[in-house]
């Protein structure tokens, strides 16, 4: 595992809560509908067929304007306007995924052979920020198992490593020293291999937005948003597990399982109460973020205070 180097800038000054609620305040009314002003257009691309996934939520969905003018995508900025702002300079074709390390078949996947890996879902889940904020949102996508399973992991193949586009040329954050890119991120083999984690492609029925991490993303939906990594480029099996982003850069704020548990709090802030975007009343935090029933046996005899 990588030894931990102290992080750039004082974890203190990552997105500080009073900061935070600050920002919450602007995104009412004339102020949302401002953002989305300004934000590049949603690509035209159309998304091939796809069917409604048993797995959604049954509650209301955020709006396209909510959901693609508040983001966490450090690459393009870190106010949560910036990425629909900056990331029209993102290049977002050709891509290919290459997915690699301990499997049997390791090999690069380009978008079109990637929709064809598997039949696409939407799927309506909750996606929990760890600044206490959520939103529901309609992806399209497919499983994870449905890639890997194509490589034929190895028994070696424990953990799987993820990473971002490395591009400073078009993602102007990755100039800044505010993490060690590329963004790095990863998942337990079962956590990867469970129904409930995709690879989403669209949102509403259309191809990813750019800002929201064009053209295929990680959603892992009892986990907190910054687990859900973006632009993905390079997929690696590995046996130990992986030194994620967040934690090399604040190890005592970003555990490596990320899971909602409203029983651990931040550091800096509570977990045990979360404010939907659109709504003005906070709500209780649900465990796994109201996943437990799928999810919970993945943990079973784990310490989630520790491993957290």
């Amino acid at each position: 595992m990588p030894l931990y180097r102290p992080p750039l800038i004082a974890p203190s000054e990552i997105t500080p809560e009073a900061i935070y609620q600050q920002r919450r305040s602007l995104m009412q009314g004339a102020a949302l509908a401002g953002l989305a002003a300004a934000m590049p257009p949603l690509q035209a691309a159309p998304l091939p067929t796809f069917y409604k996934s048993r797995y959604s939520t049954d509650e209301p969905r955020n709006s396209l304007t909510e959901v693609t003018s508040y983001n966490n995508f450090y690459e393009f900025g870190t106010d949560k306007g910036d990425p629909a702002d900056n990331a029209h300079t993102l290049r977002t074709e050709p891509w290919t995924v290459e997915v690699s390390g301990e499997v049997a078949k390791a090999r690069k996947f380009d978008l079109d052979s990637l929709l064809k890996l598997a039949p696409l879902e939407e799927r309506i889940y909750r996606l929990r920020c760890v600044e206490g904020w959520s939103m529901v949102i309609p992806w399209v996508g497919l499983p994870l198992a449905a890639l890997l399973k194509q490589v034929q992991p190895t028994s070696r193949g424990k953990f799987v490593e993820f990473t971002t586009l490395l591009a400073p040329e078009q993602m102007p954050g990755q100039k800044t020293r505010v993490l060690d890119w590329p963004y790095i991120e990863g998942l337990r083999i079962d956590e990867a291999m469970h129904p409930l984690t995709i690879l989403a492609v669209g949102l509403y029925g259309k191809p990813l937005p750019k800002q929201n991490g064009a053209p295929i993303r990680l959603v892992v939906p009892w986990k907190y948003g910054f687990k859900s990594i973006k632009s993905i480029v390079r997929i690696r099996l590995v046996e130990r597990q992986p030194t994620s982003s967040w934690t090399a850069a604040a190890p005592s704020e970003y555990g490596f399982y990320s899971n909602v548990n409203p029983e651990v709090d931040h550091p800096r802030w509570s977990q045990a109460t979360e404010r939907r975007i659109g709504e003005f009343l906070k709500r209780k935090t649900l465990m796994f973020n109201g996943y437990a029933d799928e999810v919970a046996s993945l943990y079973k005899g784990m310490d989630l205070r520790r491993n957290f």
